[in-house]
């Protein structure tokens, strides 16, 4: 059986940065009640008019991840995108990576895991790798979350924490002792409409919503039950970690970097003070760049690499929890 590793790393992010400040306009907020329940100073918002999507943005990730990685887009075998917030309902993004990038028809996989689509995504592109099948995948987490959400008052609880980006890495086979030592998944449905967003659906589709013309209808936007979310955060952030240490008779105390989904930094925090990580320990962005979903750990790991905060021979974990309830981890040898 063979061995995965990331050989490349890559992000972008729209240009059009939205503070606090700029949110306080719209919305009765304020930096310093944002800053406290979150930790967000700022966020990218796709400009109205730009023509960036979801799928242009993995594109734009995807070459910087191919760029580091030092190999070519015809090396790649296959492509994995994880997105809740893709281009159309159908089809799915990840053939739009392929024609934008002008690849060969290889195949494209999407991944409808949100906050944990990119460890689910990786957990995938680890076993196509170990098995044989494939040499070089293309691992892509992106998200437009700006152009669907409540940008009001009613929805303050959802717009100030998301972001829009993405993020990419390359997965290849690994000829020594480094890469994926493991990864591990889970959900829990009884919880899904804790943070959903109900409609369109093909319980509910759009002719639905538009005949019922209710100027107060929600089922379009996100909802969120911020408390249950958090509690049940902290607790599966730990239970994955530990897992996957354990899986790996590895302890805490062996870990060089941790970097966790980019939620809330309070829940970071919460978690880095559980596994007495100091702050060299643990890779945060969110002040920049908000919650961008399956975008937020590709973009994270991105930048720790190009800030040079992780190198050869680190024990590096990833680790997510999100809607589903969905959650998991990964541990590697950097």
């Amino acid at each position: 059986m063979y061995q995965s590793k990331i050989i490349g790393t890559g992000f972008y992010v729209p240009d059009n940065i939205v503070t606090n400040d700029d949110l306080s306009k719209i919305m009765d907020t304020n930096d310093a009640w944002i800053q406290e329940r979150t930790g967000i100073k700022e966020r990218r918002w796709i400009k109205d008019g730009s023509g960036e999507t979801t799928a242009t943005m993995a594109a734009e990730a995807s070459k910087n991840a191919l760029k580091n990685a030092n190999i070519s887009k015809d090396d790649i075998d296959f492509i994995i995108l994880a997105t809740l917030s893709p281009d159309y309902y159908f089809p799915g993004g990840g053939v739009q990576i392929q024609d934008m990038l002008d690849m060969p028809t290889i195949g494209a996989l999407d991944i409808r895991n949100q906050c944990s689509g990119f460890i689910y995504a990786m957990s995938v592109a680890d076993q196509f790798i170990k098995t044989g099948m494939y040499k070089n995948i293309l691992v892509i987490g992106s998200e437009y979350h700006s152009g669907g959400i409540d940008k009001t008052t009613r929805g303050r609880g959802i717009s100030v924490l998301f972001g829009d980006g993405a993020g990419a890495v390359v997965v290849s086979r690994s000829d020594d002792d480094s890469g994926i030592l493991s990864t591990h998944l889970h959900s829990e449905g009884k919880f899904a409409d804790k943070l959903i967003m109900e409609g369109p659906s093909t319980k509910d589709w759009v002719p639905n919503i538009i005949a019922r013309n209710n100027p107060d209808e929600e089922t379009y936007f996100p909802h969120m039950d911020g408390q249950l979310v958090f509690k049940n955060a902290v607790v599966r952030f730990s239970e994955a970690i530990n897992e996957g240490l354990e899986a790996n008779n590895l302890t805490k105390e062996q870990i060089d970097m941790l970097v966790p989904h980019q939620a809330n930094l309070r829940i970071s925090q919460f978690i880095q003070k559980k596994f007495r990580l100091n702050d060299d320990q643990v890779f945060n962005n969110i002040m920049k760049y908000g919650n961008t979903t399956a975008a937020s750990i590709p973009i994270a790991l991105a930048e720790a690499v190009a800030q040079n905060k992780i190198k050869k021979g680190d024990l590096v974990v990833l680790a997510a929890f999100g809607s589903g309830f969905t959650w998991g981890s990964v541990i590697m040898r950097w």
